[in-house]
């Protein structure tokens, strides 16, 4: 008679009992649409006229404060949103709360009643995986309440401005503002740019810039359009970061330069100089650029965790670690130096300084001590 591993049967019936409630817990896209989909708004701007000016997205990060492009509202004297769930209401937008022309975010005003259902969405906290699903809820070409979906084809850094996110999925004019989501209803971010000479190449400003926006004054849209027109310098500043955000550093490089020749001033100029010739590894030049920074901005200490990663890629590891733990010692819950630090001493030959760093980073960040771990171990 054929034994009966008795344990392992009595296992193997658990699972096969227990996973298909475990399906039936998790949403299916088509309702995780529907739970996340009434956040979303489509919004209308107009001109002194009252004629129709652009159109775009953006979603609710609480009740009655939308977040949207700074584009998108740039020109306007009125706004209006609509939401997306049942037909629609029209509600007007009081104002602006905050602005964050680096990151082209906008937070508005919405003139609703107290009454009303209460909106809001759940920012990610973490940023997401290249090759995870996502999916955009917006206005494309005036179309409501599209939805498109793809996945994460990359996470890249843009210094001073933070993560931008590169998706697939489709994007088209009226998009600008869009929340991109996981599929756990988080927004991981806000669709930005959609590169014309380029098939599915999609960017997003990740939600850690998001939600840093806050405010309690209310604006009218016409301040956006009171500003000074910038000078020659800030204009390239700004055609560089266009660039920056596509990877293209030997472009955005350029126009760093130059901006810094117009500005020599501009310590965000110099780091991202720094930035862009460690990523074509000229390390050295980069090495002098972000010293030139600190002396702008000595207590900055992004830039010196910067300038650790220049030294770090020039094989000086003893003054990188130097310029990482001056970057902690400044901000001391800036996980990313100390994921930094942990790198530099295990690569140094220092197994115990390598621990204490990543004991720290583990507190403040887990996900990126998993990735530590993964690379080190």
């Amino acid at each position: 008679m054929k034994k009966i591993f008795l344990p392992g049967l009595i296992a193997f019936a658990i699972l096969f009992l227990l996973v298909p409630f475990a399906s039936a817990s998790q949403e299916n896209l088509p309702e995780l649409i529907k739970r996340v989909k009434p956040a979303v708004v489509s919004i209308v701007t107009y001109d002194t006229s009252g004629e129709p000016l652009m159109t775009g997205s953006g979603f609710f990060v609480r009740p009655g404060q939308v977040v949207t492009n700074v584009h998108v509202l740039r020109g306007a004297t009125r706004a209006e949103i609509k939401t997306l769930d049942g037909k629609g209401r029209v509600y007007r937008v009081a104002g602006v709360l905050d602005v964050d022309e680096e990151g082209d975010l906008a937070l508005m005003s919405i003139d609703m009643p107290v009454s009303d259902r209460p909106r809001s969405t759940e920012l990610a906290t973490n940023l997401p995986d290249e090759g995870e699903s996502i999916f955009v809820i917006g206005n494309p070409l005036k179309l409501e309440g599209s939805v498109s979906d793809g996945i994460v084809s990359a996470v890249r850094e843009v210094p001073n401005v933070g993560n931008v996110i590169q998706i697939t999925a489709p994007i088209s004019h009226g998009n600008s503002g869009s929340p991109v989501f996981n599929l756990h209803g988080e927004v991981l971010g806000v669709v930005t740019v959609k590169v014309t000479n380029g098939q599915n190449i999609n960017l997003a400003i990740a939600a850690q810039r998001v939600s840093k926006l806050h405010g309690e004054q209310v604006h009218p849209l016409t301040d956006l359009n009171s500003k000074p027109k910038s000078d020659i310098g800030e204009s390239l500043y700004r055609t560089g970061l266009e660039s920056l955000w596509l990877g293209n550093y030997d472009n955005a490089v350029g126009y760093f330069e130059n901006a810094v020749n117009k500005n020599p001033r501009r310590a965000e100029a110099w780091a991202q100089v720094g930035y862009c010739k460690v990523k074509q590894g000229k390390n050295q030049e980069a090495i002098r650029a972000y010293q030139q920074a600190l002396q702008l901005k000595p207590e900055s200490a992004e830039i010196h965790n910067k300038l650790g990663d220049a030294f770090y890629y020039a094989g000086r590891l003893q003054e990188a670690i130097e310029s990482y733990t001056e970057a902690v010692t400044l901000k001391p819950d800036f996980a990313e130096a100390y994921y930094n630090l942990a790198v530099a001493y295990s690569e140094s030959g220092n197994p115990s300084m390598a621990a204490t760093e990543a004991r720290t980073l583990q507190r403040l960040d887990g996900k990126l001590y998993e990735k530590y771990l993964r690379e080190t171990l």
